[in-house]
């Protein structure tokens, strides 16, 4: 079954963190939705304070194995260092749906699709479970990837971090729908509407 077939149900439970203070009837904590938001996101950015005290956001190719995202990324880096200890972390997973179009500057929009998580990242160490998301990871690329391509050897598998999220603190904010405006801009003569953007992968190896 893809990913993007997703069976849960039910919802996140709000916090603190989780509630925005602008736009708020635009979000929503409904885990098959935000589920199907991060299955169709190509990448993910991971938000986390380094070593040096300093904040870092880095993009990186992420996998959903049930209630758990698992990002990817390298041993030598801040995030594959950090998460041999556990540390806090943000993720956000953004879908464009359409560029709006206003009569203003000011009401120009997105129509988009983005779920924020927060959790405790942890080092994935255990080989089979490192071996099951590294095949998930590719098989992502395409169904079946993993059978018609070599596996990592020993020296790249030991050169590759697996981080592992809990999905349990999870938000989802969505636009939808044409351009918003004022009273007084609707008699101007500029044209408005949304433009709908897709993704298209033209090929499968």
């Amino acid at each position: 079954m893809s990913t993007l077939e997703c069976p849960y149900s039910g919802r996140f439970e709000q916090t603190e963190r989780t509630t925005p203070k602008r736009s708020r009837e635009r979000v929503t904590y409904e885990r098959a939705e935000s589920y199907r938001v991060l299955d169709e996101a190509l990448f993910v950015d991971l938000a986390f304070v380094g070593p040096d005290g300093a904040p870092r956001v880095l993009p990186t190719f992420h996998v959903r194995v049930g209630d758990t995202l698992y990002l990817h990324g390298s041993t030598g880096s801040s995030m594959g260092l950090g998460g041999r200890e556990g540390f806090p972390v943000s993720v956000t997973a953004t879908v464009v749906d359409g560029l709006v179009f206003s009569k203003s500057w000011f009401h120009h929009s997105m129509n988009y699709r983005s779920v924020v998580v927060h959790a405790n990242a942890r080092l994935v160490e255990d080989a089979d479970e490192r071996w099951n998301v590294f095949k998930a990871l590719i098989d992502r690329f395409a169904e079946g990837r993993s059978e018609r391509s070599r596996e990592a050897s020993v020296k790249e598998n030991a050169m590759s971090a697996l981080l592992a999220i809990p999905l349990e603190e999870v938000s989802i904010k969505q636009r939808a729908g044409g351009p918003v405006e004022e009273p007084g801009d609707e008699d101007l003569p500029f044209e408005n509407g949304v433009a709908n953007v897709r993704t298209l992968v033209t090929g499968r190896l």
